[in-house]
């Protein structure tokens, strides 16, 4: 049950209106890093989580996280409130309510016109909000993870959004969005370690022979560090030592019946390719006549016409 407080929890202070920074701050209020997709990843987590105090912690973040939204939408809002109104009314000229919505170049006149200047659920280049942003797996070692991640995500897009304005009351605003992000990843680390052992996620143990192998794939300009050197590392660089690594041949195989393997033989057979022949292509059917003759005489090693 929710009970909703008309007072927001950090109050908004906006200068002056401002519709192209009001639509970069759209990308905290419906895009990917956003307050929304943080309460519904939280909030869906919490529904389906069996431990008490991980259960409450996840319910009241996500739940600030709605408050959090609330104040974003509001700093959004805000921001509009004049070229809303004047669009609305038709208060300006054409020539000039159009320089007014498009003058910081992005696309704050698609949220005048399409949604009147409100906090629409999209993210700053209009793309609308999707669940797909939600990435909750179900395992609490992964999701933690997963949602420190995600705080640290959202604390950087704050960071650059705060680089954007010089108003006073929006960067006190957004520096406190900003603050609760690491509030919350301390919380989630400290939930994750509260679990022992929680590494590697999930149930089952990797294979052991394979845990500790760093395989140095990536040929040139190799560095050595605490990611693939100590004692708790086997550092694989020969290229001999990375293929096959099971002991078998390599090589793909798979079982079939024999009426499978009929019809396989039977396919490789009518589409195969024959290496002695040289087919003409349809770049080569529209070549002037001395450039075919110019390629032959390439190929055969005489000179060119």
């Amino acid at each position: 049950m929710f009970s909703h407080n008309k007072r927001l929890q950090y109050t908004v202070r906006v200068s002056e209106t401002n519709p192209g920074l009001a639509n970069l701050m759209l990308e905290q209020f419906g895009g990917p890093q956003g307050e929304l997709a943080a309460a519904c990843r939280y909030f869906t987590q919490a529904v389906g989580e069996d431990d008490p105090g991980r259960k409450d912690m996840l319910f009241d973040i996500a739940t600030e996280e709605l408050s959090h939204l609330e104040v974003i939408g509001t700093i959004v809002a805000m921001l509009n409130k004049g070229a809303k109104g004047r669009l609305a009314e038709g208060v300006d000229a054409e020539a000039e309510a159009f320089r007014s919505i498009t003058g910081a170049g992005n696309d704050s006149h698609v949220t005048q016109v399409l949604y009147g200047g409100g906090p629409a659920l999209v993210n700053s280049a209009g793309v609308p909000w999707t669940a797909a942003y939600i990435d909750t797996i179900g395992e609490p070692t992964a999701d933690l993870r997963s949602n420190i991640a995600a705080e640290a995500r959202a604390k950087i897009v704050y960071e650059r959004l705060i680089n954007l304005t010089d108003d006073p009351g929006v960067k006190e605003a957004l520096g406190f969005l900003m603050t609760r992000e690491i509030a919350h990843q301390k919380s989630f680390e400290k939930a994750l370690y509260a679990i022992q052992p929680n590494f590697p996620p999930g149930k089952l143990p990797g294979m052991p022979e394979f845990t500790k192998v760093y395989f140095d794939m990536s040929k040139g300009g190799e560095v050595r560090g605490p990611w693939n050197q100590g004692e708790k590392w086997d550092y694989a660089s020969d290229p001999k030592q990375q293929m096959a690594v099971d002991g078998g041949s390599g090589e793909p195989s798979v079982q079939l019946t024999a009426e499978d393997q009929a019809a396989v033989e039977a396919m490789a057979t009518r589409t195969a390719s024959d290496p002695t022949g040289n087919p003409p292509t349809g770049a080569e059917l529209g070549m002037s006549d001395d450039a075919i003759l110019d390629e032959l005489a390439t190929e055969l090693g005489k000179p060119k016409v």
